[in-house]
């Protein structure tokens, strides 16, 4: 089936957006003669108009996975099972909904206030108007969808925000949905504090350059300012960090980083204190998003605001993930 033109120049949009989406993050959905055509687990919307990322489900069976039928993938929703992709981890949440189109995606305005305090507190007024719920973290799939659910009930809604994770708008037309996305994005947007804007921080003692490890100069603020580092390396706050990056952001000082073999050490970043910003030159695009997703996300954060982590054992429930994993080796795959 030839899918709509506009809902695909609309993934592909904000798929290209890295303020709205980082990699394989986020997913699309549109509903059409009793089929929902979702994007593919492992897929990305930039590419909605060059690769096949869609995949047909049947919205009732999905649902059936949350009393239990199937293993929570959805694939036994599929329309064909014997195609190679998977539908996306968060399928139920889209097969919840009754309007045609559900777009979700990481928006940066909004995570920025999703896993803050006062962001949440917030957001009472700042989408004052707009139909919207707030949901607390859960873990993608099933858990995600439940909380959903109970947050929405039987009101109609626009919006749903994902504390620690995102955004949800849903609605019957591509004019309604690129309209709720301007409307939020334009609402929570924050500007980028003073000072981590600044790339071109060269520290005293030089650059440090080891075998393996390049530098990543726009996310220097990391390291030099030191609000945003300790807040870097005090935990994750979103799904997707874990998932590409690991637990929180290591630090190491420069004598250590001279003599770190890339091959052995278990995550793609690390902080080098008073340098810099350093990636595993194999770094696959979705990890070098991410990390400059960590970067858009923190520096627009108020000093003031109070930051909610997801906490260990959340951590732990994504990286022990076999949907997850399956993911990243789809993304390793691509990079």
């Amino acid at each position: 089936m030839k899918l709509p033109t506009e809902f695909v120049d609309l993934s592909q949009k904000i798929g290209a957006d890295p303020l709205l989406v980082q990699g394989p993050g986020g997913n699309t959905s549109v509903k059409l003669d009793g089929q929902m055509w979702i994007k593919a687990s492992g897929t990305e919307l930039v590419e909605a108009h060059d690769k096949n990322i869609f995949v047909a489900v049947d919205p009732a069976k999905a649902l059936q996975e949350l009393d239990g039928v199937g293993d929570g993938s959805c694939r036994s929703a599929l329309v064909d099972p014997d195609g190679r992709l998977r539908p996306s981890i968060e399928t139920t949440f889209h097969a919840m909904f009754e309007q045609r189109l559900v777009f979700h995606f990481h928006s940066v305005a909004t995570i920025v206030h999703a896993i803050a305090v006062e962001g949440r507190a917030s957001l009472a007024d700042k989408l004052e108007g707009l139909r919207w719920v707030s949901v607390p973290y859960r873990k993608p799939g099933i858990p995600l969808t439940r909380a959903i659910q109970a947050a929405v009930g039987h009101d109609p809604v626009q919006v749903v925000v994902l504390e620690n994770h995102g955004v949800i708008v849903v609605g019957e037309t591509i004019r309604e949905i690129e309209r709720l996305i301007d409307e939020v994005e334009q609402r929570l947007d924050l500007p980028v504090l003073v000072g981590a804007s600044d790339t071109n921080i060269r520290p005293i003692a030089g650059r440090w350059e080891v075998e393996g490890w390049e530098e990543v100069p726009v996310v220097a603020a990391l390291v030099h300012d030191p609000i945003m580092l300790g807040r870097a390396t005090s935990g994750t706050y979103y799904p997707d960090h874990v998932v590409f990056l690991g637990p929180a952001l290591p630090v190491v000082s420069p004598r250590q980083f001279s003599e770190l073999n890339p091959a052995l050490f278990p995550v793609p970043t690390v902080l080098v204190e008073g340098q810099a910003v350093y990636i595993k030159s194999d770094a696959t695009s979705a990890q070098r998003g991410m990390l400059e997703c960590v970067f858009n996300v923190l520096s627009r954060i108020p000093i003031d605001w109070t930051l909610v982590p997801i906490g260990k054992e959340a951590e732990a429930e994504l990286l022990d993930w076999d949907a997850e994993k399956y993911r990243q080796l789809l993304t390793k795959r691509e990079g």
